[in-house]
């Protein structure tokens, strides 16, 4: 196997756990005991220590060598799907490393349980819901917008039709599910009450600024 092919592999890992993880945010679409529930269900599968040491090795990796493709071919790009493919990659690996290193903080310093109050907790804390909105939308958002370039690059023996469907049909399951996330994670679906232990991470240290109302 070469680089490009090891690539292809770990982004496969990495894509059935952003599914299922994705798929566990929607749940709060119904209910936060609901995203709960089913958040404690794919732990006990991702959080057993060798198959998080291999997500994390995986992450480490398709950052490391989505760079380096992107670096050696940044001056032969043409055309959209190049450059959607790019630039989509370039958010994910942004997405991933500060995410990932946010999480690992939060649990191993901060003693915090990274569930649906880490992620909203942001978006009640002004001014951050400015980054968080854009964040979150743009990292479901540049996840299926990745995967439907490789779509159409395995498209590229089929009718036009077929590989815009191809590209297409991704990118607007991923606003649409981007979209969903972010009115959860902002309380717009339903009021959220966040714990105070998380809005405490976004506390001013300045006494004088957190006294102001």
């Amino acid at each position: 196997m070469n680089l490009r092919s090891f690539h292809r592999t770990s982004a496969i890992a990495i894509a059935v756990f952003a599914v299922f993880h994705i798929a566990n945010h929607l749940m709060s679409l119904l209910s936060i005991p609901a995203h709960m529930a089913a958040m404690k269900a794919f732990r006990a599968v991702y959080r057993q220590g060798a198959v998080e040491v291999i997500l994390l090795l995986c992450v480490a990796f398709q950052v490391a060598s989505g760079l380096w493709f992107v670096m050696r071919d940044w001056k032969q790009k043409q055309g959209l799907i190049p450059w959607l493919q790019a630039i989509s990659g370039l958010y994910l690996v942004f997405f991933l490393l500060v995410h990932v290193s946010a999480v690992m903080f939060a649990r191993s310093v901060l003693n915090l349980d990274t569930n649906f109050y880490f992620a909203a907790a942001g978006f009640y804390a002004p001014p951050y819901q400015f980054f968080f909105a854009p964040y979150y939308f743009l990292a479901v958002l540049a996840l299926f917008t990745h995967l439907g370039c490789a779509a159409y690059w395995q498209c590229l023996a089929r009718p036009r039709t077929a590989r815009i469907l191809a590209l297409a049909l991704p990118i607007g399951i991923g606003g649409t599910m981007s979209l969903l996330i972010v009115l959860s994670l902002a309380g717009l679906i339903r009021p959220i009450e966040i714990p105070a232990k998380y809005k405490s991470t976004y506390a001013s240290p300045n006494p004088e600024i957190r006294s102001k109302p």
